[in-house]
C-alpha cells in the first residue's frame, strides 16, 4: 500500500514528457459539483447527454499546464474498455494502464505469481485485490520514474474495496461506464483473436442484432487482421462460452456495486455503445466534450 500511495502522489505531481503535444489543445470534462452527491450522467446516443439530476453536474475546465486527467473505465468483460481507453490515451497523451495487460505480462514473465494467475484466469475468476494492487503499484512506480502525469485506468477498480483504496490515495476525476447488450458482449468475446507473432488484437465476429420491441438494432463490423497476421491468429484460452458467461455473472455480482460507489459521488458517466467504433467513438468524444481532429481528417479523406 505504501508504494501505491507514494507512486500515485508522485505521478500526479510529475511533468508529462508529452506536455508539448498535450498543450496543442484544451479540453472540458464533466465533473462533480458541490451539489451532485447522488447523481450520474447518462449519454444516450440517440438523444445526447442527459443528467439524471440536472443541477448535479457542472463543467470543470482543466488546462494541460495542471496535472492531466485521471479517469477510469468500467464495463463488462469484452465491452471495449481497452479499445476506447487506448484511443483516449493517444488523444490526451497520457498513459493507458490496463490491469488485464498487467496480469498477462506477469503470466508471460514466469514470475512468482504466474502459476497462481494462470489458474485464476483460465477459470474466468476475478484476480484478488491484493494481486491487482501489487501489480498496479509496480506500474505506477515505473511511471513515476518516467515522469508520467495523469492516467486512464482500464479494469480497475473492480470491487468496492479497490475503489475505496484508490480513493484514499489519489483522485479519480471521472469514471466512464461502457454498456452493451449481453448478446453483443458474448459474440464479441467469442470472436476475439490475437496474432501469435505481433500480439495484435482482432475480432472475427460480425454482430447484427435486429430492432425489436422498441429497442434499436445494432450492427458491429468485424475487426479483421492484416494479411500478414491472418494465418497466425489464436484464441485466448479464457474466451470460451462457459468462461465468458461466468465472467459476466461475476461482474454482475461484484463489479456493479462499484458503479453505485461512483454514482453516489457524482463521478459516473454511463455511456451506451450504439454500435462499433465508427458509431461509438464520435459520440463518446461528444459526451466527454473532446474532439479528435485526426479522426475527422481521416473520415474526410
Amino acid at each position: 500500500m505504501a508504494v501505491f500511495s507514494r507512486c500515485s502522489r508522485a505521478a500526479t505531481a510529475a511533468k508529462t514528457p508529452n506536455a508539448a503535444a498535450a498543450a496543442t489543445f484544451s479540453y472540458l470534462i464533466r465533473a462533480l459539483s458541490p451539489f451532485s452527491s447522488s447523481s450520474s450522467t447518462t449519454f444516450d446516443p440517440e438523444n445526447g447527454l442527459n443528467c439524471n439530476k440536472p443541477a448535479g453536474l457542472g463543467i470543470l475546465k482543466r488546462e494541460p499546464k495542471g496535472r492531466n486527467v485521471q479517469w477510469a473505465f468500467l464495463g463488462c468483460p469484452g465491452v471495449g474498455k481497452g479499445t476506447y481507453a487506448s484511443r483516449l490515451s493517444n488523444l490526451l497523451c497520457i498513459p493507458h494502464i490496463a490491469t488485464g495487460d498487467l496480469v498477462r505480462d506477469e503470466l508471460a514473465s514466469s514470475g512468482p505469481l504466474s502459476s497462481q494467475l494462470k489458474e485464476i484466469v483460465n477459470q474466468g475468476k476475478l484476480v484478488s485485490d491484493e494481486i491487482i494492487i501489487d501489480l498496479l503499484s509496480k506500474r505506477l512506480e515505473k511511471g513515476e520514474a518516467k515522469g508520467e502525469s495523469g492516467f486512464i485506468l482500464d479494469g480497475f477498480p473492480r470491487t468496492v474495496r479497490q475503489a475505496e483504496i484508490l480513493e484514499g490515495v489519489t483522485d479519480i476525476d471521472l469514471v466512464i461506464n461502457l454498456k452493451l447488450w449481453e448478446e453483443a458482449l458474448l459474440a464479441k468475446c467469442l470472436g476475439r483473436r490475437i496474432c501469435s507473432e505481433c500480439g495484435g488484437n482482432y475480432n472475427v465476429a460480425s454482430i447484427d442484432i435486429k430492432a425489436e420491441n422498441g429497442r434499436p438494432g445494432m450492427y458491429m463490423d468485424p475487426l479483421p487482421p492484416p494479411p500478414e497476421c491472418a494465418s497466425k491468429l489464436i484464441t485466448r484460452p479464457d474466451d470460451t462460452e462457459e468462461v465468458v458467461k461466468n465472467r459476466l455473472r461475476i461482474y454482475q455480482a461484484m463489479t456493479r456495486p462499484v458503479e453505485d460507489f461512483y454514482r453516489s459521488r457524482g463521478k459516473l458517466l454511463e455511456f451506451d455503445l450504439p454500435g462499433g467504433i465508427p458509431e461509438s467513438w464520435p459520440k463518446l468524444l461528444c459526451a466527454l466534450n473532446l474532439e479528435d481532429h485526426d479522426d475527422k481528417q481521416s473520415a474526410a479523406a
